[in-house]
């Protein structure tokens, strides 16, 4: 049971997130479901400032690529070998931009890129959920952390002197 008292903090900012980002996305017709892949990259990349850039930075690259095939695919005849070729393409620059530390999360860029393509090649549409899923990660993570110190009782911190005496 203490394994899951350890997920609360976690587990209720996440919920209740996920809950308010789908109301809003639908209301505001947004692409609901590839800000939870953004968020998924974000704590698979490690959270934090570390996980927030370089899942942000995976995704984004992976949508551009995308685009890039996308781009491809109007310009030649968009044949099934056509898309195969630029698929094999994309999925070797994908690996070997993670030679920069920024894009070193290989997953993110592979997400980015289906999303993309998941999306309908929805430019716009796919970078703005992105960015969502990203700005939610960092949430979750902060307010998870505030939430499980409350269940967990960890002690306030002692009044100032100044705190005392008003």
């Amino acid at each position: 049971m203490s394994g899951i008292k350890a997920l609360l903090g976690i587990g209720i900012s996440v919920g209740v997130l996920a809950g308010i980002w789908t109301y809003a996305s639908v209301e505001l017709t947004l692409i609901t479901w590839i800000a939870f892949v953004a968020w998924a990259c974000f704590f698979a990349a490690g959270g934090g400032t570390t996980g927030l850039a370089k899942g942000l930075a995976a995704n984004v690259a992976g949508v551009f690529w995308g685009w890039v095939i996308s781009q491809g695919l109007e310009t030649v005849s968009a044949s099934t070998l056509a898309l195969a070729v630029m698929v094999t393409i994309v999925g070797f620059i994908l690996c070997i931009e993670a030679a920069l530390p920024l894009l070193s999360f290989i997953p993110g860029g592979f997400a980015g890129t289906a999303v993309f393509f998941g999306s309908g090649f929805d430019l716009s549409g796919a970078l703005t959920a992105i960015v969502a899923g990203a700005v939610l990660g960092i949430i979750s993570e902060k307010l998870g952390a505030m939430i499980q110190s409350a269940v967990d009782g960890a002690p306030q911190p002692a009044p100032t002197q100044d705190a005392r005496t008003a």
